[in-house]
């Protein structure tokens, strides 16, 4: 049977199978729900590992965590999922973004065993944990919102009267259109540290284990960047899964330095 006939969101769905197919990934239908998990019983065997050495307190768990992702290569667009394309969740663990790798670590430390995976990266990954274009956390404010039993926004907390809010409008272009058909307009109201105020005090009120976003100034966008603060002996680090074209894996790198290059910081810190 040719495909030309078929729909479009149709069409991406049969080419998605076939090359599904040609790379040995494991696809199943799960309550109306298809799912495509790049996991591979080496991959159960360290989540199961990374729980069960899992320490006692969130920051230390993060940081744990986070570490076993270290040099995993940097890969976008892994989720699959738009306006005409049926919503696929997806675990991918040999390449990922710099949001899913917050999302993985994330699920990770909420889950006792490895079954909880699925369960806590849905309702990391989506609102209510409904696997849907429409219901997944596109942006980084999303989090604290959908996520508020274990995650909380403390930048103006933490940054007090050097913290700026500014009034956006999610998903909102300057032109009019938006940046993700069929997701809608979103206002809210985002804090942000200036880079110029991130100095030692503030830094000494971060902690290991904290969500960091890079703010921007684009209209309809709130950050450009996540990642994982970090600290240890050796300094302040920012885990992160990078796209510079010197990394393209997840890396530490000088938390200082990198905020330099930035608006400024939003933070988030799980219960």
């Amino acid at each position: 049977m040719s495909i030309k006939f078929l729909s479009t969101a149709t069409k991406k769905f049969v080419i998605l199978v076939l090359l599904l197919a040609i790379f040995g990934v494991t696809m199943v239908y799960s309550q109306n729900e298809i799912e495509i998990k790049q996991l591979g019983k080496r991959n159960q065997d360290k989540f199961g590992r990374i729980i069960q050495n899992k320490p006692a307190t969130s920051p230390a768990q993060i940081d744990y965590i986070s570490s076993q992702f270290l040099g995993t290569p940097y890969v976008a667009n892994t989720l699959t999922g738009d306006i005409d394309t049926p919503e696929v969740f997806t675990i991918n663990l040999n390449g990922m973004d710099c949001f899913t790798f917050v999302d993985y670590v994330e699920a990770l430390r909420l889950s006792d065993t490895v079954e909880d995976f699925d369960t806590n990266l849905k309702n990391t990954r989506y609102k209510n944990g409904k696997v849907s274009f429409q219901n997944r956390n596109h942006f980084f404010s999303d989090w604290p919102i959908n996520n508020s039993s274990h995650i909380r926004e403390i930048t103006y907390e933490l940054g007090g009267s050097n913290a700026v809010a500014v009034q956006k409008t999610l998903n909102l272009k300057d032109d009019g259109s938006t940046y993700l058909p069929g997701i809608p307009a979103v206002p809210r109201r985002i804090y942000f540290i200036p880079s110029s105020k991130i100095n030692d005090d503030l830094i000494g009120k971060l902690q290991t284990g904290d969500y960091i976003g890079m703010y921007t100034d684009i209209e309809g966008l709130d950050v450009t960047h996540t990642g994982i603060l970090i600290k240890n002996e050796n300094g302040v680090f920012l885990r992160h899964a990078s796209s510079k074209k010197s990394n393209r894996k997840v890396v530490d790198e000088d938390f200082r330095e990198y905020v330099k290059n930035v608006p400024g910081i939003v933070v988030y810190r799980p219960k």
